[in-house]
Formats: C-alpha cells, structure tokens, sequence
C-alpha cells in the first residue's frame, strides 16, 4: 500500500536519481558503440552489484548503530552539502558563468578517448570498455545511493517501509533512462538536465537544513532532536527560502556579469585607439 508520505519519497529520489543515470547511461553507450557492448554492460551490472551491496550494508549499519537525532544531524549536514554544490554549478550555469551540461559533447569525448585507447583482453572483455563503465555507473550511483539511504533512513518515522520506496525510486530512474536510450540509440541531451540538477540541488538544500537543525537537539542535554514550528510544513518555508536565495544571487550575478562585459566593450576602443 502506497501512502502520500511513501509517493512524494519515490518521486525524489526518482528525480534525483534520473539526473545520475543520464550521465551514467552517456557513458556506458559510448564505451558500448566505441569499444564493446557486452563490455561495456559487465561494467555496468558489476558496479550496479556493488552499489546495491553498498547500499544494503551501509543502511542496516546506521540504521542500527546511531541515534536518531544524530542520524537526523549527519544526514541533514551531509545532504546540505550535496544540496549547495548542485545548487551552486545551477546558479553558475543560470548566470552565464558555467557552460551548461553537454551529453552529446560528453559523449563525442568518452568515445574519442575510447578510440586512442589501447586493446586489451581481460578476462575475455575489452578490459578499457569494461573498467570506464564500472567507473562511471560506480562514480554517478555512489551520489545516487547516499540520496536513497539518507531519504530511506529519515523517512522510516512516517514510512516503514522507507529503505524499499527509496530504492524503488532509483531502480525505476534507471529503468527509465535505459528505456528511453535504448529507443533513441543516443546521448539522452533533450532531457531538461541542468533543470533537473536545480531542482535537486533545491530538494537536497531544503532536506538538509531541515534535517540537520532537527539534529542539533543531539547536542544538547536531552539528545533529542529539536522540532521545527509548524513542523514538517516548516519545509515549505525552508524551500521558498531556497529558492528565493538562489533566484536573487542569479539576477545579482547576471548584472555583475552584464556590467563587466559593457566596461570590456567600453574599453576595448581606448586600447584600440592608444594601439
């Protein structure tokens, strides 16, 4: 039976978790088309093995070696980190001061990286295919598998069977993207990517300060964790703090960048005429 509180948890981490897997995909499909296929996916399901043996193992140990309001605090600050860099690259890419995230030049990369590369059989795989694979499935699903254990550990006051619907969440992201990549047969670039990675960056941010303000009351005499006015509506008031901070310091940096490039303009005809 799915609640409201165990839908809204699969919907984060779903779009989370799509973020990573878009890139993992762009990967793996150009060591596939470029080197080997069948390297190309032993890499993948191997480093997918890993991670799901991570995500076991690491869960059911905080999960039953911490306290709650530690675990609260440690996941609220760790997720707040996570949270301001995605944040931070999406202000940056918003303001002109950041390229924004090319999978088709990714992808033309990894594949002219992937044709220098010398062959080698390991194992009786293409052993490059198969270890820049492991690496980039591993690299992007490790963030993925912190977003499922940290919303799956909090959740479980309101959700039981919060660990599972996390899980499910980033199973189903995968599913997603492997389908849609495997009908297009290329870098999945219309995805609204750097869109997606703003939204996440607010959702992590929000989580984070929320969680991590709840946790502080591990500090104090009684160990409890601390509670929040209005409770768990105080997240909506977090998320519109969020967004209204990173929506004024985006405006503030497009007119610093606006007025740099006008005193370049205004500038370049001295120098021209001094030359």
């Amino acid at each position: 039976m799915f609640t409201a509180a165990s839908i809204t948890l699969i919907v984060a981490v779903f779009v989370a978790s799509a973020v990573e897997a878009v890139e993992a995909f762009t990967i793996v499909l150009a060591m596939g088309v470029t080197r080997s296929w069948k390297a190309a996916i032993y890499g993948a399901a191997t480093a997918l093995l890993v991670l799901a043996g991570i995500t076991g193992v690491v869960g059911i140990a905080l999960g039953h070696l911490i306290s709650a309001s530690l675990l609260q605090f440690v996941i609220g600050a760790l997720l707040l980190i996570f949270g301001l860099q995605w944040l931070r690259k999406a202000i940056l890419r918003s303001s002109g001061l950041k390229s924004t995230h090319d999978e088709d030049k990714i992808f033309r990369e990894e594949q002219e990286a992937a044709a220098k590369a010398s062959h080698q059989i390991r194992l009786g795989l293409d052993w490059f295919g198969f270890v820049v694979s492991f690496k980039g499935v591993l690299l992007e699903g490790l963030e993925v598998v912190f977003i499922v254990i940290s919303f799956g550990l909090r959740a479980r006051a309101v959700d039981p069977q919060a660990m599972l619907h996390a899980s499910l969440g980033a199973v189903a992201a995968l599913v997603m993207v492997v389908i849609a990549g495997a009908i297009a047969r290329k870098p999945l670039s219309s995805v609204p990517e750097n869109t997606m990675k703003y939204a996440v960056g607010l959702l992590l941010s929000t989580f984070g300060t929320f969680w991590s303000v709840e946790g502080l009351g591990f500090f104090g005499s009684g160990r409890e964790s601390l509670e929040w006015p209005g409770d768990i509506w105080a997240l909506v008031g977090v998320l519109a703090t969020w967004i209204i901070v990173s929506r004024v310091t985006i405006i503030v940096l497009r007119m610093l960048t606006r007025r740099g490039a006008a005193s370049d303009a205004a500038e370049s005809p001295e120098v021209a005429g001094g030359q």
